[in-house]
């Protein structure tokens, strides 16, 4: 089974200069990155039921262990895999709280609510402090109306970080979506990039081969190249999905591309998404295989983009993140 994101893909309209980093980077790489929409099925065994398979849906609400929670499993993958990725963590405000009564009376804002999750309660709050600790990077999932919204951006940003208990280095925004001023409004919140451009629909290099200076200065655009969804089914044509990837890392390689992928958390339950979490773990041997740069966005930032008189605040985060995730690290279990 998979599930269509209905996301926005990213607008092409935004008004900024786009100029590639000049510095020499590794050449091939691929940036490992999973948005957390919902880490917790809800509504969706509801809708899942009507379509097929009522009885493990209906049980799957009932369980002590959600199929959606899916951190342990990506990070015991990862482990073995020697790699490390970003996590982006999405804090949907309460419709309650915040709606208005138009608000209230349209669907889709619904959809959104029932779905949430508090950054602070102690499960998400663990996960949170766990992937930081083992090297994996905590990024912002900026929410659906943050992106014309500073306010609401910096409220997100901070409430993050107290959980985190450090500064964020970036991160994606919700359904991809993009508005006019978003990137000024992480630049002037203190974030370093963005990898929101790409979509749901399509995959490839349709924005470049490189992440791009919007504004000509430290902060940087990194490209969506890749989302599951995109792909055919693995669970059914797990040979269609790999040939498209393969291409892909074909045309990556071919130009010293840098690569995003894509894989959200809930794809990993094999049970609802079969096929999914062999696809991504094939992507990430190839690569390696290859001889790719492969780790999160934020240790590619520091270790290739950062400006210069900027890296000596860095330096030592940026070391520990190396022996613990991305640039083809060989990593101890």
């Amino acid at each position: 089974m998979r599930e269509k994101k209905g996301d926005s893909d990213t607008r092409d309209d935004l008004r900024v200069t786009r100029t590639e980093p000049s510095e020499s980077g590794p050449g091939f790489a691929v940036c490992l990155t999973h948005d957390v929409d919902r880490p917790y099925k809800t509504y969706q065994g509801l809708y899942y039921a009507a379509k097929s398979n009522p009885g493990y849906h209906l049980r799957t609400l009932l369980r002590r262990e959600n199929p959606y929670w899916q951190f342990e499993d990506i990070m015991a993958l990862e482990r073995d895999l020697g790699v490390r990725s970003s996590f982006y963590f999405l804090n949907e405000p309460s419709l309650l709280e915040t709606g208005s009564l138009s608000d209230w009376l349209e669907p889709k804002n619904w959809v959104e609510h029932l779905g949430r999750y508090d950054l602070d309660s102690a499960s998400i709050a663990d996960a949170v402090r766990d992937l930081d600790a083992g090297g994996w990077e905590v990024g912002i999932h900026g929410s659906f109306r943050s992106c014309d919204d500073f306010d609401r951006l910096r409220t997100e940003k901070r409430e993050l970080e107290a959980v985190l208990g450090h500064e964020v280095v970036g991160g994606r925004q919700h359904h991809l979506k993009l508005g006019p001023n978003t990137w000024r409004y992480h630049r002037e919140l203190g974030l370093k990039y963005d990898a929101s451009p790409g979509s749901s629909s399509e995959n490839g290099f349709q924005h470049g081969y490189r992440p791009f200076r919007p504004f000509d200065d430290d902060f940087v655009v990194f490209p969506l190249t890749l989302m599951e969804v995109s792909l055919p089914d693995p669970g059914s044509a797990f040979d269609e999905a790999w040939i498209e990837c393969e291409r892909l890392l074909d045309e990556a390689e071919a130009n010293d591309a840098v690569m995003t992928v894509l894989w959200h958390p809930r794809y990993f339950n094999e049970d609802e998404f079969p096929g999914y979490r062999r696809l991504y773990r094939r992507i990430v041997e190839r690569a390696l295989d290859r001889g790719a740069w492969v780790g999160p966005v934020a240790d590619y930032y520091r270790e290739f983009l950062a400006e210069r008189d900027s890296r000596d605040d860095s330096d030592e985060r940026a070391t520990d993140s190396a022996t613990a995730g991305g640039a083809n690290h060989s990593l101890s279990p």
